[in-house]
């Protein structure tokens, strides 16, 4: 097995963990967090400020390199700009994560550990990327 698959195992495994650890997959707690007026859980602020600060941290350390440490080069986005193709897609996620109360990493971690709503939601959820892949051509 390559380095590069093995480090995107042990990446894939590190997050997964994380999700689980600080309960991201449990879908009561990311909806609690959207309950402003409710019963508000203030749990995914934490690690969404958690993962703002490793991030912010690291992409200036990483980017100061000349390219990956495994082989490659960086993939950055072409262009900073705010389209209405970039809101709608916000939009769409932002809807689905509020109804459904799971986002695509999350999900997984839930459909692996036996979760039946996440396994009621990844169909959906691989439904609705094949249906966005064909409207972008």
């Amino acid at each position: 097995m390559s380095r590069q698959v093995l480090a995107a195992l042990a990446s894939g495994a590190l997050f997964g963990a994380g999700l689980a650890l600080s309960s991201m997959t449990d879908r009561q707690v990311v909806l609690g967090f959207l309950d402003l007026f409710g019963a508000w859980n203030p749990t995914l602020a934490f690690v969404m400020a958690g993962a703002v600060a490793v991030t912010a941290v690291a992409f200036r350390w990483v980017l100061q390199r000349p390219a990956p440490a495994l082989g490659g080069s960086f993939q950055l986005p072409p262009s900073n700009s705010v389209d209405r193709r970039l809101l709608a897609g916000a939009a769409i996620f932002g809807i689905g994560w509020g109804l459904a109360g799971f986002c695509p990493g999350p999900v997984l971690v839930g459909a692996a550990a036996g979760l039946r709503d996440a396994w009621i939601f990844v169909p959906a959820m691989l439904a609705g990327s094949w249906v966005a892949a064909r409207l972008a051509r």
